[in-house]
């Protein structure tokens, strides 16, 4: 099992270099970041993390290719690769639907399946080739090419998806694995992964090679109660992006949940709160002292074949950022090097 610390670069820059720099340090295998407008920019701080650290890897977890073309964003990772000696790597899909609305783009409308698999072929090409000529359905090129070229003989191209199935069989057929983001039941894991194994098959690959991946809102304290309340105060924020079936796939009414992401669609973050119960929050979040962490991820995500842990850690100054709440919990430096001493030796 792989460790990785996906981030909201929404901290001062310097202290998230710092940050980066204690998970290289620690030995967590990546350092992820979303690539939105609403946030700073993952590339430039990814870049200026490059040359003080050694072993991490780098790349978006996701990149959006509703809104950025896929060729540039090959651009950009084959410069992170150069910068990091080949440590970058890439998962992408259509992009945060939320976004999306906000750029008056309406994501049903631009076949996002379809779209995907061509981007891959495209990014694949480019990537391996530094050139391309091609002419599909949405993306066609003559005689491009690029001097960004990866170190790395293959750079990693994942697949980003929550509510599948034909998204988590395409990650199986034809990419280098994929990063499922909030789940947190068994269920829903194993959901993930037979459908992944579906698509492997399809292409008579060996599923077991891939990268599956598990994004998740992580908090881990020495305070269970503490870490637990910490979660529930970003999990609110989140329920909106969960199509209806994964939240099915967590025993879950999508109904029920509707009250709160009406309230955040009318910008009331405290009535979201407020109306996220702890069940609840506990119920969509990994959060806990280190053996409780523990105890979830044996339990309901280590024997379902999920292999990478990518940890979107959460802490009391993005909790305050986002909802101006105070909470009480470690920093996120704190809570990397409580997941590697006492949680990451429980796993291979």
């Amino acid at each position: 099992m792989k460790f990785s610390y996906v981030m909201l670069p929404d901290y001062p820059l310097a202290d998230s270099i710092e940050t980066i720099k204690t998970a290289d340090e620690l030995g967590f295998y990546g350092c992820y970041s979303v690539d939105e407008t609403w946030h700073k920019d993952m590339w430039l701080l990814f870049a200026a993390a490059a040359d003080k650290t050694k072993n991490i890897r780098f790349g978006p977890s996701l990149t959006p290719i509703g809104l950025r073309e896929p060729t540039l964003i090959c651009q950009a990772l084959g410069t992170l690769d150069e910068l990091t000696g080949g440590r970058a790597e890439c998962v992408f899909s259509i992009g945060n639907f939320g976004l999306l609305a906000q750029y008056g783009i309406e994501w049903a409308d631009i076949k996002p399946l379809s779209r995907v698999k061509e981007a891959h072929q495209v990014m694949r090409t480019f990537l391996d080739e530094g050139a391309i000529n091609f002419e599909g359905e949405f993306y066609r090129y003559s005689g491009l090419f690029t001097f960004a070229r990866p170190v790395q003989e293959h750079l990693p191209l994942l697949i980003g998806a929550m509510r599948g199935p034909k998204s988590f069989q395409v990650a199986g057929e034809i990419a280098d694995g994929i990063h499922t983001a909030l789940n947190y039941s068994r269920e829903a894991f194993e959901y993930v992964v037979e459908n992944v194994k579906i698509g492997a098959a399809r292409a008579q690959r060996d599923w077991r090679s891939l990268d599956i991946g598990a994004w998740c809102v992580c908090v881990v304290g020495p305070d269970s109660a503490a870490a637990k309340a910490t979660a529930a105060a970003i999990v609110a924020l989140y329920i909106s992006s969960m199509p209806r079936e994964q939240v099915e796939r967590h025993g879950l009414d999508p109904d029920s949940l509707a009250p709160i992401v009406e309230a955040l669609g009318r910008g009331d973050v405290a009535a979201a709160l407020e109306l996220t119960t702890p069940e609840l929050a506990d119920r969509l979040s990994i959060a806990g002292t280190p053996a409780e962490i523990v105890e979830k991820i044996k339990r309901d995500i280590e024997p379902t074949g999920i292999n990478h842990m990518v940890l979107a850690i959460t802490d009391p100054p993005l909790v305050k950022a986002f909802t101006g709440k105070d909470v009480d919990a470690p920093i996120v430096r704190g809570q990397l090097r409580l997941i590697h001493d006492e949680v990451m030796p429980h796993f291979g």
